[in-house]
């Protein structure tokens, strides 16, 4: 196992996400058994981390987890929850919900907590702590030693990470990211990285496979990786990509069998970054990815200025192209549910006022139909 070296902590490169536990994905049911012996294997073979929260599973990986931890001792492990302020019903909860989360997982402390996914639906909330009070809660748990290390997790785009940490960057010790070769240019990784870098502040990575959509590259693609490096797999190159930026310390794989955990095992026993010519094809293979599947909106913003209705037509088609692309998912009606209703692709008019002087020529009207169907 590969590890790096967190303040006085020697951490493993890969943790153990546990929001896609054997059972299903997200649901309620988890086989306990099986992830027993994979937590087994994992431990035996030095990957110690394990990231669960509140949610995960509809509330039973953080009983789970605690209750096949326990036979470990303490400091053999490294335990990760979060607060889940993704849901604004939690927000001014986090002395009745941290208590419990502890209780859970059977443990007095957390050595890493994060304020779970801060996005543009949850960002105002978050920072008004005067209100809630969730942030200053947080902060007294570090200091009497129930969280060791305090950190956030973030979808939201770096607008938004920028204003949580203009408010609380001087406590946040690390930063999780959705983090691929594919999102390096797509979801703007790339200037995340660079935001947390200039703030010092260490980055763990989740969604390393995309949910899995990186595990199965089209034919083409993974012929043009195979002739780079014929012995790696597509999950490898995905792990390779992250092992090439000094960076990313820790990165999640939410894995839900044991071929998984011993693949991943396997790929993370040495360190093999990439070359700057395989990184440079990796990430042509990525543009051709994105290329075939969304529309080629260059941001001009000629669009907006013929738009009666004021829409932000280069941010619905990024929006709309992250919701294709992924086949749907959270992020896109997560990011919609701060817009107003008159901002949304609903509004569209139809009046392809922006069509006449789209230098792409996007359907953009076609578009907002199109997305406003697929959100229903």
């Amino acid at each position: 196992m590969i590890y790096k070296n967190f303040q006085n902590l020697r951490l493993p490169t890969l943790g153990l996400g546990c929001m896609r536990l054997p059972g299903g994905r997200n649901n309620f049911d988890i086989d306990e058994k099986a992830t027993e012996e994979m937590i087994d294997v994992a431990m035996q073979n030095g990957v110690n981390y394990f990231d669960t929260a509140w949610g995960y599973h509809a509330g039973n990986s953080e009983p789970v987890v605690g209750r096949i931890l326990k036979k470990y001792p303490r400091d053999s492990f490294f335990l990760a929850s979060k607060f889940p302020g993704y849901d604004l019903s939690n927000m001014g909860k986090s002395a009745e919900i941290f208590p419990e989360q502890l209780k859970r997982c059977r443990t007095d402390y957390f050595d890493f907590y994060l304020f779970h996914n801060v996005c543009e639906s949850n960002i105002e909330e978050y920072l008004n702590d005067e209100k809630n009070g969730d942030f200053t809660y947080l902060l007294e748990q570090k200091k009497n030693g129930r969280i060791r290390h305090l950190g956030f997790s973030a979808h939201g785009n770096i607008e938004t990470m920028t204003r949580f940490l203009d408010a609380y960057g001087e406590h946040m010790e690390f930063c999780q990211i959705q983090l691929n070769y594919l999102d390096w240019s797509f979801q703007d990784a790339k200037g995340k990285m660079e935001l947390l870098k200039s703030r010092n502040i260490p980055v763990w990575v989740m969604e390393p496979v995309r949910g899995g959509k990186l595990a199965n590259v089209d034919g083409a693609y993974a012929d043009t990786l195979k002739a780079l490096r014929p012995e790696a797999s597509p999950v490898e190159w995905a792990f390779r990509f992250l092992q090439t930026l000094p960076d990313v310390f820790v990165t999640l794989s939410g894995m839900s069998d044991m071929d998984q955990l011993k693949e991943n095992i396997r790929i993370f026993s040495e360190e093999k970054p990439l070359s700057q010519n395989e990184w440079n094809a990796l990430l042509s293979v990525s543009d051709k990815m994105l290329e075939k599947k969304t529309l080629a909106c260059t941001s001009c913003r000629y669009c907006t200025d013929h738009c009666p209705m004021e829409l932000d037509i280069p941010q619905l088609i990024k929006l709309y192209n992250e919701h294709v692309f992924s086949g749907g998912g959270f992020i896109a009606p997560m990011v919609l549910s701060s817009f107003t209703d008159d901002k949304k692709p609903s509004a569209c008019i139809g009046c392809q006022s922006c069509e006449a002087v789209c230098p792409q020529n996007i359907k953009i009207a076609q578009m907002m139909t199109d997305f406003t169907a697929r959100l229903k």
